[in-house]
């Protein structure tokens, strides 16, 4: 008998399936809901108001947790890095047109990356919840020049001004199953890329520059490299989740589309999803998109639908302040960390 076969046959061993074949056969089974069961029987409302704004919320998490889950950078300036990406990939649309759409979608990600790149420039200097100081007032500052420049907004009569048509090779995405192809394959590709990142060199470096500086200092980590390139790939990932935002979903580029709340609802969706983790963005912006949507559905159920959108939007703020209190005391790893524990046993 082969010494490995001997060996997992021993008294007391348990026997189990091997992770890979495993995790590929349900990464195969997920695409193909999501590319070919969904667009066969999703209705235009699961389109608008369910699938394309998780996809993004996802997108810009994702964003988020690369900086602050991966490197340990805190920011608060998501939302302004969505901006960018959204007025960047509207200029390029309207003065380049000959650019193909996913062309003008990078772009605008590489313009909001190096923005980010801007902002991170205080982490060589300071860490911790310090860097929510700069990136803060990057948030607002931003958002104050795309209002008051009108060259953003092409000298538009107001700051929201509406999308080009959204066309790549001869095929119009305008409808929503087009505008859910578009998000789809563009969350497809930058997660993988972003997966790619975090399990290399890269990506070791931004973990251990989170779990401590003086350490990844001592074994040759590149500190400023790390952390420069962290906010750089995050604020890239956050721009295109602000282009999808302004064209997929809103149809509208504004910069008030962008504010502090859409920050820190980022920020909420790291914290409930789980923080350092590629699933926990998805988890996370599952909640937030599907929270709203449940209260709602509750409200008519038991209350006859008493509460109006003002107090629900209230009580929403009440369950999501409390969640976060509850994951960052009991479970800072998030919703990612529960599931993982209930898998492992069926595993």
């Amino acid at each position: 008998m082969p010494p490995a076969l001997a060996a997992a046959l021993a008294p007391g061993r348990r026997l189990t399936l091997p992770a890979l074949p495993v995790r590929a056969a349900g990464l195969a089974l997920l695409l193909a809901v999501t590319f070919v069961a969904i667009p066969l029987t999703a209705s235009d409302y699961w389109y608008n108001a369910i699938l394309i704004p998780f996809l993004i919320m996802a997108l810009a998490g994702l964003g988020l947790n690369l900086t602050m889950g991966y490197a340990g950078q805190a920011s608060l300036g998501t939302g302004a890095f969505m901006a960018v990406g959204a007025y960047a990939t509207y200029n390029l649309l309207l003065r380049l047109p000959e650019l193909p759409l996913p062309v003008s979608l990078a772009s605008g990600g590489f313009i909001a990356g190096a923005v980010g790149l801007v902002v991170g420039l205080p982490s060589l200097r300071i860490k911790g919840f310090y860097l929510i100081a700069p990136t803060l007032a990057a948030q607002f500052l931003i958002e104050w020049v795309f209002n008051q420049v009108g060259w953003f907004s092409n000298y538009a009569s107001s700051s929201a001004i509406s999308a080009p048509r959204l066309v790549f090779l001869g095929y119009d995405l305008s409808s929503p199953a087009g505008r859910y192809a578009l998000t789809l394959t563009s969350a497809t590709v930058v997660t993988v890329l972003a997966w790619r990142l975090v399990g290399s060199q890269t990506g070791r470096n931004w973990r251990a520059v989170r779990d401590g500086e003086t350490a990844a200092a001592v074994i040759g980590v590149p500190l400023a490299r790390a952390k420069l390139s962290a906010f750089f790939v995050g604020a890239a990932v956050s721009g295109v989740a602000g282009a999808l935002w302004a064209f997929a979903y809103l149809g509208t580029v504004d910069a008030r589309s962008f504010d502090l709340d859409r920050s820190f609802q980022a920020l909420f969706i790291i914290i409930i999803g789980g923080l350092g983790r590629l699933s926990g963005s998805f988890i996370g912006a599952a909640f937030i998109v599907l929270t709203p949507i449940l209260l709602t559905h509750l409200s008519n159920a038991f209350l006859g639908g008493s509460l109006d959108g003002g107090q629900i939007s209230n009580l929403q703020r009440i369950l999501f302040g409390a969640l976060i209190i509850g994951f960052l005391i009991k479970e800072p790893n998030g919703l990612a960390e529960l599931l993982g524990r209930l898998r492992r046993p069926a595993r």
